[in-house]
């Protein structure tokens, strides 16, 4: 019997209509156009402005994209894995509510959050459960709704985050394509350099909380940079030699888009053409847990069936990782 691997066979995703330029941000807080397109790579993003409408809004609707244009009866979904860092609520999973209402009546569920390397965390948990052989069908979700914890008067974070939601298909392969290898990390000493300090069990939401405004995401960015550049290129490279894996064997790489300097120098240390990096960073900005699926989502008619594709992200905690995946189908 040929060994199990866990193939990405559909995607969705979504995106909120509201647009947030550059020129708005201008309007907003102290920084223009130009400071921010050669910071970050970043020229819009999407917000998700309706009243009452959390992470799970779009989630749904990111699910309900890929299950219409893969023909998929939700029923027949196994479980849903929610990546997020922005739940609807505390304690009830927002992923249990998502697969209810799109009809997964048969699926369990639960919310993974490892920052902006979720999604990452994500596609080996949902392998893991693929390749066991319990599991036929998973629903990987990444969604975030960053516009819920940004203060839009502290111009060093409401430049970089945006709201979005992308979903994937994993399934059983047996012809060697799907997901090859992965390299995880983590170290605590990111704690206290990308957080939101009120909120959780050391500090409960207060008045003063509130006031102080330490609901909102705080972010060291020239230390979070230097990690990140170091941390996603160095598993990057490592993911390759470790597969003998040369620039000219990779087709693509998916990186996390945080900034678009971090995904030249994974891209530079991993040897490889402008043409092979999946880039839509100036579109969404940073979207957290949605990032990587909806590159996929928006480029899924380059893909083609045997693709060597490079996932690499880097988010709060510190968490990152690389993971290598052979793409299953052509549009």
């Amino acid at each position: 019997m040929n060994k199990i691997t866990a193939a990405i066979t559909a995607v969705g995703s979504y995106v909120p209509d509201f647009v947030l330029s550059n020129q708005v941000l201008e309007t907003l807080v102290d920084t223009n156009d130009e400071w921010i397109t050669t910071r970050t790579g970043i020229k819009e993003r999407r917000l998700l402005k309706e009243e009452g409408q959390g992470t799970s809004f779009m989630a749904i609707k990111a699910a309900q994209n890929l299950l219409e244009k893969a023909n998929l009866d939700p029923k027949d979904i196994d479980l849903v894995i929610m990546a997020t860092a922005t739940p609807d609520m505390p304690v009830a999973s927002t992923g249990v509510y998502v697969a209810t209402q799109i009809g997964a009546t048969n699926a369990f569920a639960f919310d993974l959050q490892a920052a902006c390397s979720s999604f990452l965390y994500g596609m080996s948990t949902a392998s893991a459960y693929i390749a066991s052989g319990k599991y036929k069908k998973v629903l990987l979700i990444g969604a975030d709704k960053m516009s819920s914890i940004i203060d839009y008067t502290d111009r060093a974070t409401c430049i970089i985050f945006g709201d979005g939601a992308g979903a994937v298909l994993f399934e059983p392969n047996t012809d060697g394509l799907g997901l090859q290898d992965e390299i995880l990390k983590s170290d605590g000493i990111g704690r206290e350099f990308l957080k939101i300090e009120a909120g959780g069990s050391i500090l409960p939401p207060s008045e003063e909380t509130v006031k102080n405004k330490q609901h909102f995401v705080f972010q060291d960015g020239k230390t979070v940079f230097k990690y990140a550049v170091s941390g996603m290129a160095d598993v990057s490279e490592k993911i390759m030699q470790r597969n003998n894996l040369s620039h000219d064997d990779i087709n693509w790489l998916v990186a996390h888009q945080a900034n678009r300097r971090i995904i030249d120098a994974t891209a530079n240390r991993m040897g490889l053409d402008e043409s092979k990096v999946l880039i839509n960073i100036q579109k969404y900005g940073n979207t957290t847990s949605a990032t990587l699926p909806l590159l996929l989502s928006d480029f899924e008619n380059q893909l083609k069936k045997g693709d060597n594709i490079i996932f690499a992200a880097f988010g709060g905690g510190f968490t990152w990782g690389a993971i290598y995946l052979k793409w299953a189908y052509t549009k």
